[in-house]
């Protein structure tokens, strides 16, 4: 049998934008199906602030959290698929070449539900921070694109979940504890990947969470 040792792959920091997405996920889910969509704005604008940190640590974390390194070709990522019913370790020190595009599809789409949210208005009390600045033509077309994303994005998420279960179940690979303990199982080959500087972390943070909270204000 191969070899293996306990490599430390995911960052606090993806941790942390990971569980506090789901978090704000189904908190934005709920607030819009009660009908407090006060709540609902201030936890889109909250997700904003993470999307923006996640992107711009794309760029400048840890080895792992890189597009650089996770996002591959399309023909990598397909034959990555082809071998999804094979029973193997896991050797990835991060996403697996399905997986990076996942990650890329999954931060399109919540783009494209922030954009337009931003615009959004329900011609009733509750209005995106941005949307008097187009006009009402435009902010009905934009808030339903906004109403429309969403179910995309549901179905992103059950396929996300299901892909994680699938890996269990079929090629015997733990997705989900990596991403709550940050350590996985790799062969001894398999350098460790570098974190990233929490000091950059919190910086990107604290100046993605200001912009949410400047757009916040812009609301009313």
């Amino acid at each position: 049998m191969e070899a293996i040792k306990r490599v430390l792959v995911w960052e606090w920091q993806v941790r942390a934008f990971h569980w506090a997405l789901v978090i704000l996920f189904a908190t934005s889910w709920l607030t819009a199906e009660i009908g407090a969509l006060d709540w609902h704005v201030r936890s889109g604008l909250t997700i904003l602030a993470l999307v923006g940190f996640r992107l711009v640590w794309g760029l400048v974390g840890g080895d792992a959290a890189r597009f650089a390194t996770f996002v591959k070709s399309p023909r990598a990522a397909f034959a990555h698929l082809r071998g999804f019913c094979r029973i193997e370790p896991d050797r990835e020190p991060g996403h697996n070449a399905a997986g990076g595009w996942m990650v890329l599809v999954l931060l399109a789409v919540l783009c494209v539900q922030l954009g337009t949210g931003l615009f959004a208005n329900d011609d009733i009390s509750t209005e995106g921070p941005l949307s008097h600045l187009v006009r009402r033509a435009t902010w009905k077309a934009l808030t339903a694109v906004h109403e429309l994303n969403f179910d995309l994005l549901l179905a992103l998420v059950v396929l996300h979940i299901g892909a994680v279960i699938g890996y269990r179940v079929i090629k015997k690979q733990d997705l989900l504890r990596p991403m709550i303990t940050g350590w996985k199982m790799l062969p001894l080959g398999i350098a460790p990947p570098k974190p990233g500087s929490t000091l950059l972390a919190l910086l990107i943070m604290s100046l993605t969470g200001l912009g949410a909270w400047f757009l916040l204000q812009l609301g009313g």
